[in-house]
């Protein structure tokens, strides 16, 4: 148990640090099978992957470990045969930088890896996510309700489904959870479940091993596609040229598309525009930055999955430690519990500010200045002119969001925030903030400013 909560540690470390198609690849279904300062043993599930770790991640998990206070001389990969570890071929296999190997054996693994096209519909969905483990707060609740819905009907109402919104705030949780919760509805449902990372790699591959047609049957043929971080298709004609015939057929067909992204569909570069349009057929949805009330029941929820009930000072702690980034969130806990794990004791906040002190806090200082500055630059109009009398729309529209974010962050009363942005009369204040909470749910534009300047404040 211990080596499962250190390794459990290292992984939410190594996942922030490499590709999510490399994590998937490479780390997923790997085991830690000892430890101790002289040898650290991690349990692969074949020699592809044992060669590839020693190859190029060797380093990068014995940094991790170090980093995470347990630092080891040597490290070693086992290939582990028991018939109770899951095959790494239950996962959709993508080669990188693939190899001409010497002998049989190796090349056995190639073809393996080559042949992945031919897996079942449930390989790409990670179990562990699910709608009623998915914690809802304001900045999702939409996209929520959205994946409820598909999870009853696909293919009728929300088709495609595109949910964007920063890094690590829960959207690949949400996607695959619809997919599980759809593959429990029906278990005859083919469901695919992929990164776009992926996606490019397997058709790369099959245009070097000309299966191109093979690739395309594939994934023209499943009842459900999830595409996680389409953004990444930017700048590449041919695969957009292959995506686009494979989003026509399974539309034309009513099976359903789910699309995940760091940004809207108008703010992905260099795509085709007739990819564009399509994104936005069915409904685009943007998922927000958590606030702190939701950010306190991810960790709670999570901390209970590993059945530990966090003194609350610990949960406020972490929740205003890392604001922004449910990944990093998560990351932080595996490490304070790894850590209180390994040496038998429970977490307190003691602990908890030894650990994480010197990570990104937020920052007490907060100012109403630091906030109307950054408004300021975000959308590049003077300070002097948001605190002068101009009434022009753009200028009115970042004096709103200032107001709207001096609320939200400070807490500030109306007549202090009339104040701070030269108003004479408090009602102005009132008015600005309740127009902005109206806009916050309706104007994408809007959500997207208050987000990218909460970042800007809290980076």
């Amino acid at each position: 148990m211990q080596t499962d909560g250190l390794w459990k540690a290292v992984l939410g470390e190594i996942e922030l640090s490499v590709s999510k198609g490399s994590f998937l690849t490479w780390f997923k279904n790997t085991d830690l099978l000892r430890y101790d300062q002289d040898l650290t043993i991690v349990g692969v599930q074949n020699v592809f992957i044992q060669q590839q770790l020693e190859k190029k991640f060797k380093d990068l998990i014995n940094e991790t470990l170090t980093k995470k206070g347990y630092p080891s001389k040597k490290i070693e990969f086992k290939i582990i045969t028991s018939k109770s570890t899951k095959m790494i071929y239950d996962e959709p296999v993508i080669l990188e930088d693939v190899a001409v190997f010497a002998n049989d054996e190796e090349a056995e693994v190639e073809k393996v890896n080559l042949n992945g096209l031919s897996h079942s519909y449930r390989q790409g969905l990670n179990e562990k996510y699910t709608l009623d483990n998915f914690v809802v707060g304001a900045g999702n609740e939409l996209a929520f309700a959205a994946c409820q819905s598909i999870a009853q009907n696909p293919g009728t109402k929300y088709n495609p489904l595109f949910i964007y919104g920063g890094v690590g705030i829960g959207k690949t949780h949400l996607i695959q959870a619809v997919g599980n919760a759809l593959a429990v509805n029906n278990p005859s449902i083919r469901i695919l479940y992929i990164s776009t990372e992926q996606f490019v790699q397997e058709f790369v591959d099959a245009l070097r091993f000309r299966k191109t047609a093979d690739f395309a049957s594939y994934y023209r043929s499943c009842d459900v596609l999830i595409v996680d971080d389409i953004q990444f298709i930017a700048g590449k004609e041919k695969i957009q040229e292959e995506f686009f015939h494979t989003f026509n057929a399974l539309h034309q067909a009513n099976k359903q598309i789910i699309i995940s992204s760091d940004k809207p569909p108008k703010d992905i570069p260099t795509i085709e525009e007739r990819l564009r349009s399509r994104f936005t057929w069915g409904m685009s949805i943007d998922m927000q930055t958590p606030d702190f009330e939701t950010r306190c029941a991810i960790i709670k929820t999570k901390a209970l999955n590993h059945s530990v009930d966090l003194p609350d000072e610990v949960v406020e702690y972490l929740s205003n430690n890392i604001p922004t980034n449910i990944r990093e969130l998560e990351g932080a806990l595996n490490h304070l519990l790894a850590f209180c794990e390994m040496r038998a004791v429970d977490p307190n906040i003691g602990i908890a500010t030894s650990l994480l002190g010197s990570s990104k806090v937020r920052p007490k200082h907060l100012s109403a200045k630091q906030i109307i500055d950054k408004v300021s630059k975000y959308y590049q109009v003077p300070v002097e002119d948001i605190l002068g009398p101009k009434r022009d729309k753009d200028i009115v529209v970042p004096r709103q969001v200032a107001m709207y974010i001096l609320r939200s962050e400070l807490h500030l009363s109306f007549p202090k925030i009339a104040k701070e942005l030269s108003r004479k009369d408090h009602t102005t204040a009132i008015h600005s903030i309740d127009k902005i909470e109206k806009q916050f749910h309706l104007d994408s534009d809007i959500r997207e400013a208050i987000s990218a300047i909460k970042e800007r404040l809290y980076a």
